[in-house]
Formats: C-alpha cells, sequence, structure tokens
C-alpha cells in the first residue's frame, strides 16, 4: 500500500459511514434499487458500486488492488459531490438520500 492508497483508504473509511451488513440490508430494498442512473435498464450505477463497497468493506487490506483504491477514490469523490448538492426539504425519504445510501454513506447518521 502507498501513501496514496492509504490516503485514500482513510478518506474511503470517512466517507463510507455504513458496514457492510447495513449497505447489503439496504441494496435489498425497493428504495435502494428505485434511484440511481440506469444504462440498460437493469442494475443502476449506485446499486452496482454499493455492491462493490460492500465488498471492499470485508476485504482485507493486504488483498487490496489498484482497482480496489481507484474505486474508493471513485466513492468518495461521489460522496463528496453528492453531498454538496443537500436540498434543503426532509431528506429521511429522498431519493438524494436514498443515492447516496447505495454509496455507503447515511447522511443521517
Amino acid at each position: 500500500m502507498t501513501g496514496g492508497d492509504k490516503d485514500v483508504a482513510a478518506e474511503f473509511g470517512e466517507a463510507v459511514n455504513m458496514t457492510a451488513t447495513e449497505l447489503e440490508r439496504w441494496l435489498a430494498t425497493e428504495e435502494s434499487k428505485s434511484v440511481g442512473q440506469k444504462d440498460d435498464g437493469g442494475e443502476s450505477t449506485g446499486h452496482a458500486s454499493g455492491r462493490r463497497i460492500v465488498d471492499l468493506l470485508r476485504k482485507r487490506k493486504s488483498a487490496m488492488t489498484d482497482q480496489d483504491y481507484a474505486h474508493m477514490a471513485k466513492v468518495v469523490g461521489y460522496i463528496r459531490r453528492h453531498l454538496a448538492q443537500r436540498p434543503s426539504q426532509d431528506v429521511q425519504e429522498s431519493r438524494w438520500r436514498y443515492s447516496l445510501m447505495n454509496w455507503g454513506h447515511d447522511p443521517l447518521k
């Protein structure tokens, strides 16, 4: 693990505030499946990312690959951008929150 990888892993650990089990349960809900961009009408980008995040959360640090760190950086970037777009109304049952949760971050935690 390089210094850059350590930084990415630390940022990922701060941005992703759901456990692998919490995220896995969330991804099984209809709310989770109802949000996000779907290229082919199938699974959304965020939902697929969520499944990958579950794997990353369960993976030993020593087994991480460059692709894993690249995905972690993508997740951190998405969460930061999305948090900056927080709507002014209640977000409890919002598509905004559901989308963030697909990426492993519950803004109400």
